[in-house]
C-alpha cells in the first residue's frame, strides 16, 4: 500500500480537516500611524495631552536658548555659525525620522523647479536670521535678547508695506509705538549692552519677519504650499549646505576643534547633542501647538514666552537687570499685545 501511495495523497499528508462549522479567523489590518496616535491620546485625557504639549513647547523655546547662551558665552564654545548648521542638520534628520516613519504629517513633494528655488531663498533668509540670533547670544543676555525678539511685529509691518504695499489700519500702527518705545528705554538702560550684538540680535528679529512675509509672498497658490513640518525638511538641509562655506572660511579651525575635544570632553558631545534635538523640538512643538489648540493660542504663548524666558535666564545667569529695563521690556510685551488685538480686530471687520 506504501509503494502504491500516489503523489497527491503523500503531498496532502497534512490533510487540512474540514467541516461544516469551520470558523474563518480574520486577520486584522494594521493600523495605520493616525490610528496609532489616537489610540494612544485616546488613553490620555485629552486636557492633560494639550498641558503637555505646551509645556513641551515652553520648554524646548526656552531650553534651546538657555543651552545656546551657556555654549557660546559660558562654555567657550565660540563657534555659533556651526552651532546653527548643527541645528539645520538636527532638523532635517528628525523631520525625515517624523515625516516619513511617523507620518506625523503627509509627506509632500517638490513639484518644480521654480518651487525649489523659492524654498532656496527661504533658507538663505532662515539661516541669516537664526546665524544673527545665535551669534548675538555670545554677546547679550537672554533677558536682553528676547526684549528686541519681540520687535517682530514691528519689523513685520515695515517689510509688509515696503514688499507688497500692504497698508495696515491706525489702530495696528499705533500699538506698534510702545514696542518701539520699549526697547529704546530696555537698550538706554541694559547694563550689558553691547553695540555689535545689539545689530546682530536686530539682524535676527527683522530676518524672521521678512522670511514670514516672503514665504507668504512666495508660496502662494495650492500647488506650492507647504505644510510647515515638510517646509522645514526641505529648507534644513538646504542651510545646512549654505553655510558649510561660511562655517569653514569664517570660523576656520570649527571642525578639528570640536572633533579633538569631543573625544575628550563627553559633556561638550551631550550639550551638542541636546542643543540640536531641542533646536527641532522647538519647530514639532510649534505645529503640535497649533494642531491641538490654534494658531491665536501659538500667538498667546508666543507673547508670554519672551517674558518667561527672560525671568528664568536671569535666575540661571543671575545677568544684571535695571528697573528701567524691565520697564522698558514690560512696555514692549503689552505693545505686542496690543498689536495682537488690533491685527484680530482688523481681520474681523474685514479691512
Amino acid at each position: 500500500m506504501a509503494e502504491a501511495q500516489s503523489w497527491t495523497t503523500r503531498r496532502g499528508s497534512n490533510p487540512r480537516f474540514e467541516s461544516a462549522n469551520e470558523q474563518v479567523v480574520d486577520i486584522p489590518v494594521t493600523p495605520t500611524a493616525e490610528t496609532r496616535q489616537h489610540n494612544y491620546y485616546s488613553l490620555i485625557s485629552p486636557n492633560a495631552v494639550t498641558i503637555g504639549i505646551i509645556a513641551s513647547w515652553y520648554f524646548s523655546n526656552i531650553g534651546v536658548l538657555l543651552l545656546n547662551k551657556y555654549l557660546l558665552s559660558f562654555y567657550g564654545y565660540r563657534y555659533p555659525i556651526f552651532l546653527t548648521m548643527l541645528h539645520m542638520l538636527s532638523c532635517a534628520a528628525y523631520s525625515l525620522m517624523a515625516i516619513k516613519w511617523l507620518q506625523i504629517v503627509p509627506f509632500q513633494q517638490i513639484h518644480s523647479r521654480r518651487q525649489f528655488l523659492k524654498i532656496l531663498a527661504l533658507s538663505a533668509i532662515f539661516c541669516f536670521s537664526v546665524v544673527c540670533g545665535n551669534t548675538s547670544l555670545r554677546y547679550l543676555p537672554v533677558s536682553f535678547n528676547q526684549a528686541i525678539g519681540a520687535t517682530t511685529p514691528f519689523f513685520t509691518a515695515i517689510f509688509a508695506f515696503v514688499i507688497t504695499c500692504k497698508k495696515e489700519s491706525a489702530e495696528v500702527y499705533l500699538a506698534l509705538v510702545p514696542v518701539v518705545l520699549g526697547i529704546v528705554l530696555a537698550s538706554n538702560s541694559e547694563p550689558l549692552f553691547h553695540l555689535f550684538g545689539f545689530l546682530m540680535c536686530i539682524g535676527s528679529t527683522g530676518g524672521r519677519a521678512l522670511k514670514s512675509v516672503v514665504q507668504g509672498l512666495l508660496l502662494t497658490s495650492e500647488a506650492e504650499k507647504l505644510h510647515s513640518m515638510n517646509l522645514l525638511l526641505y529648507m534644513a538641509p538646504m542651510a545646512a549646505l549654505i553655510l558649510l562655506p561660511f562655517t569653514l572660511y569664517i570660523e576656520g579651525n570649527v571642525l578639528s576643534f570640536t572633533l579633538e575635544k569631543g573625544s575628550t570632553d563627553g559633556f561638550m558631545v551631550f550639550l551638542l547633542i541636546a542643543n540640536a534635538t531641542v533646536a527641532y523640538l522647538v519647530n514639532l512643538t510649534n505645529f503640535l501647538v497649533t494642531k491641538h489648540t490654534s494658531a491665536l493660542t501659538l500667538q498667546v504663548l508666543g507673547n508670554a514666552k519672551a517674558a518667561v524666558a527672560a525671568i528664568v535666564s536671569v535666575l540661571i545667569f543671575r545677568n544684571p537687570v535695571t528697573v528701567m529695563g524691565i520697564t522698558g521690556f514690560t512696555i514692549t510685551v503689552m505693545g505686542v499685545i496690543l498689536y495682537s488685538e488690533a491685527k484680530k480686530r482688523t481681520k474681523g471687520t474685514g479691512h
